[in-house]
């Protein structure tokens, strides 16, 4: 899939407005008094965006590995051994608020920042379609900036009008022509191979026009992609994030593992891989996500 451009500010963003005291996903009542030092911490890069959208990206101040936008690539790094956190790193960079959930661990560092006197915030770790308006609100008001926040989201769905309508031109309108997909979580060469169940990242694949595979085999939460779960899906179409696909060998590194080859996407070498935080990001860059998505899946010489 193409990748997508990096998230622009709005225009005339909002100087914060602090204090600001918001009731965190944990319960926990918060207060920021500052967001000179911003640092957002989740697995698919979901809050970064946010914050550059925002119009503050100027005022992050780290880094974890699923932030791969140009304007952050010289931060200091925050995560360590692929996504755990370091918490002496995070300490290290002073940051004077954290959004954060619990996608990214362990879940001691918390604590950590917690006791250090860190700001510290946190969010619903769930991704939906549903749910990302919800999501850049709640930064929004969070930093301080409620108005930036309406102006994003009036921009995303402008966006996601735009981008309803191109999908709509590259899927099939005959059903019978539809494909089944299913998201594959891999990482290196030995367990760490998984199923997202329909309940993560299934709104992704329908989005984009294809039948979710693993809502038809009945698979909720994240599996392991073992021989069974892959013939339950028995998807046309499997789609992987790129450095996922990487580091498991490439295409053949995939077809080697259990099961694989045995499905109709195996068979047929039909796999899609995505940059790792386009697949399952949501936020404000949703719109083109969604759009590369479905090129790649049903128009793929023109997706090159």
């Amino acid at each position: 899939a193409e990748t997508v451009a990096e998230i622009q500010p709005i225009g005339n963003p909002q100087t914060p407005e602090l204090p600001v005291t918001v009731t965190d996903h944990d319960g926990q009542d918060v207060t920021i008094e500052s967001t000179d030092r911003i640092l957002a911490l989740d697995l698919y890069g979901t809050f970064s965006d946010i914050v550059t959208g925002l119009g503050l990206g100027d005022q992050l101040v780290g880094r974890t590995s699923s932030d791969t936008s140009s304007a952050m690539a010289e931060l200091p790094l925050v995560t360590s051994g692929g996504h755990d956190l370091n918490a002496e790193a995070i300490l290290s960079l002073r940051p004077t608020v954290v959004l954060a959930d619990t996608t990214l661990g362990p879940p001691e560092v918390y604590d950590q920042l917690r006791s250090a006197g860190i700001t510290l915030v946190m969010f619903d770790p769930d991704r939906s379609l549903e749910t990302n308006e919800d999501m850049m609100a709640r930064i929004a008001q969070t930093l301080g900036v409620p108005a930036a926040g309406e102006a994003l989201i009036e921009r995303y769905d402008a966006e996601m009008e735009a981008a309803q309508a191109r999908i709509d031109a590259v899927v099939p309108d005959d059903e019978a022509d539809l494909v089944s997909a299913a998201i594959l979580y891999v990482r290196g060469t030995a367990g760490i191979f998984f199923v997202m169940g329909s309940d993560s990242g299934g709104d992704v694949v329908e989005s984009v026009g294809a039948l979710n595979s693993a809502e038809q085999a009945g698979i909720t939460g994240t599996k392991p992609a073992n021989a069974e779960a892959l013939a339950a899906l028995n998807p046309d179409v499997i789609l992987v994030m790129a450095d996922g696909l990487e580091s498991t060998g490439g295409l053949a590194g995939l077809l080697e593992r259990p099961g694989v080859a045995q499905t109709a996407a195996g068979q047929k070498q039909r796999v899609v891989d995505v940059p790792d935080g386009q697949l399952m990001s949501y936020g404000p860059q949703t719109p083109q996500a969604l759009v590369a998505l479905a090129e790649a899946v049903y128009n793929p010489e023109g997706a090159q």
